[in-house]
């Protein structure tokens, strides 16, 4: 394992189970056929409250002659693809850049937690890249089922980036404190990552009532899924994961501990540990610089026949006409 140091802070994202799209997150996305968004037929995956199924979508296209490396970036619970904005933009020029939007998502449908498993889902958005995925990094929630989907899967990433997991390594670990605190302590995570986002922006009695209504739209059944997903963790297969696995903390983190990170890390059979200080529960967003330096370093490992040190010009997604592919998991 090789664990960090101090690293940049740059603005914010949700601590804890979200983190929140805002007004100038983009819209404008275009099926298969390139049409502009107001012209495209509705996007297939949407039940009468949101997205049910598993969505991705190529956000940044390879900068590199020759191999590119498809990169999948996946979400946590509540949470936005606009997470992954800064790494888009630093990622190196080799990457070709895909994210996943999952029914779990900001603009999920609440139902997905009755039904069907989280890691189907995940497995669904891996399948749905073309070509297939070379490195997968998931966040806080979503990294518990991504493990297990990988786990399940014959041909896997050659790479995983596990950013802010919640991992424990025997179910002796857990106690009735655990879930008193992410039951009873639930608003109050989403309110303090609605505070670092939004910062003097939002009045503290909006905060608040914010982080009340999302909790509510997760509902005691998505509740379950995080908490249950969690539970699970001491079960994972970590012997059936020999790729190189990144796995990334911020040490300031009260939503997910630290020490499930270096836990996981240590389990791993080429684990590696980055722990952020003066961080929390989003490195991507609030140490872009130091988190695009540490998974270029894994792609490095992960895929070594392809250079991630030449870099052309940057582009983002604006630049690209952005392909969007449905799964179709019922």
């Amino acid at each position: 394992m090789r664990s960090g140091a101090r690293g940049e802070r740059a603005g914010g994202f949700a601590p804890g189970a979200g983190e929140y799209a805002t007004a100038d997150e983009p819209v404008a996305q275009a099926v298969a056929s390139g049409g502009p968004a107001q012209d495209r037929a509705p996007r297939a995956g949407l039940g009468l409250g949101g997205r049910r199924e598993a969505v991705v979508r190529l956000r940044r296209g390879s900068r590199e002659a020759g191999t590119a490396v498809r990169v999948l970036v996946l979400h946590g619970l509540a949470g936005s693809t606009a997470v992954w904005r800064a790494y888009e933009e630093l990622a190196p020029g080799c990457v070709e850049l895909w994210d996943g939007a999952l029914p779990w998502g900001a603009d999920g449908d609440p139902d997905w937690s009755l039904f069907g498993d989280p890691a189907e889902h995940v497995a669904d958005a891996l399948d749905a890249v073309p070509g297939g995925v070379d490195v997968l990094v998931a966040h806080s929630f979503t990294v518990g089922p991504a493990l297990e989907a990988v786990v399940r899967r014959d041909v896997r990433p050659r790479g995983i980036v596990a950013v802010a997991p919640f991992h424990r390594r025997g179910p002796g670990e857990f106690s009735w404190d655990d879930a008193a605190y992410y039951l009873n302590g639930f608003h109050r995570i989403l309110e303090e990552g609605l505070r670092i986002s939004a910062g003097d922006r939002l009045s503290p009695q909006l905060r608040a009532a914010m982080a009340l209504r999302v909790r509510d739209r997760i509902g005691p059944y998505g509740w379950q899924q995080f908490f249950g997903a969690y539970l699970r963790s001491p079960f994972l297969d970590v012997d059936a994961l020999r790729m190189p696995v990144l796995v990334v903390a911020g040490a300031e983190d009260f939503a997910a501990p630290p020490g499930d990170a270096a836990a996981l890390a240590a389990a791993l059979p080429d684990g590696r540990l980055e722990l952020f200080d003066d961080c929390g529960h989003f490195a991507m967003a609030e140490q872009p610089d130091r988190f695009a330096g540490a998974v270029r370093e894994l792609i490095r490992d992960a895929v070594p026949e392809v250079d991630t040190d030449t870099d052309k010009d940057r582009c983002t997604s604006s630049d690209l006409s952005l392909l969007t592919i449905p799964t179709h998991r019922s």
